[in-house]
């Protein structure tokens, strides 16, 4: 089986389970996702819908946002991961949305990786899932399971976004992103997954992956001198009867 025929078997696996899969991220534009985006680093999507709400509602659009500062808009988001840092970069990219970009989120790669605290991924989310313009965004569980299926050789998230853009076609990028990431959260987590019971990794890992990953089975405990001795009586008991 090459590359491509492994992931139109994975894609057609994943189109069953996830047909339509929802956007995690509570948002209601491009810019309500984009620092929705900027707050998801080191920090879980419900984390991030919970804070989002009491922030959204005292800053919607980038004016906004800038007016409010770093000290209001680290009190709405203070238990995220990275709180501090996160408030500077989303006063400093809405300021600067407000002042190069006309208050608008721009549909542009490099635009906005321009953003403090907007890299490639927060990038591609946006692009994709605000614009629908095709784009991979690679996260964690994707990243590792295209190195799971052997998809990819899992050297870096670069690498990754290549290699399955190179065998899934464009227009099911969008879809797939998250896709693999409801797959990997609900079915096929990183510890303790038996790849043997596991309706893609069953057959699109290695068999030296699979041996690797599996859970081993649990060794009987050996028998102690005093059980042993018992179970000689026994036995000669038993054949003496």
């Amino acid at each position: 089986m090459t590359k491509r025929e492994k992931a139109e078997r994975i894609r057609e696996i994943l189109d069953e389970i996830h047909p339509e899969p929802p956007i995690p991220l509570d948002h209601v534009d491009p810019f309500t996702l984009l620092i929705a985006v900027v707050l998801s680093a080191q920090t879980t999507d419900d984390r991030v819908n919970k804070v989002t709400p009491a922030l959204f509602d005292a800053a919607r659009t980038p004016q906004a946002m800038a007016k409010l500062g770093v000290a209001k808009i680290h009190r709405f988001i203070r238990t995220c991961g990275l709180a501090p840092a996160k408030a500077k970069n989303i006063a400093a990219l809405s300021q600067i949305l407000v002042e190069r970009f006309d208050g608008k989120v721009p549909a542009d790669m490099e635009a906005l990786e321009s953003l403090p605290g907007v890299g490639h991924k927060t990038a591609s989310v946006v692009m994709c899932q605000a614009f629908g313009k095709p784009a991979f965004p690679v996260d964690t569980h994707i990243h590792r399971l295209a190195a799971r299926w052997g998809l990819s050789n899992g050297r870096s998230v670069e690498q990754t976004e290549r290699d399955l853009k190179s065998v899934f076609p464009p227009e099911s990028w969008i879809r797939l992103h998250l896709q693999i990431i409801y797959f990997g959260r609900q079915c096929c987590p990183a510890l303790r997954h038996d790849l043997r019971q596991c309706r893609i990794c069953s057959w699109a890992a290695t068999a030296k992956r699979i041996r690797e990953e599996s859970p081993k089975p649990k060794a009987m405990p050996k028998a102690t001198g005093k059980a042993k001795a018992t179970g000689r009586a026994r036995a000669k008991r038993a054949g003496a009867a």
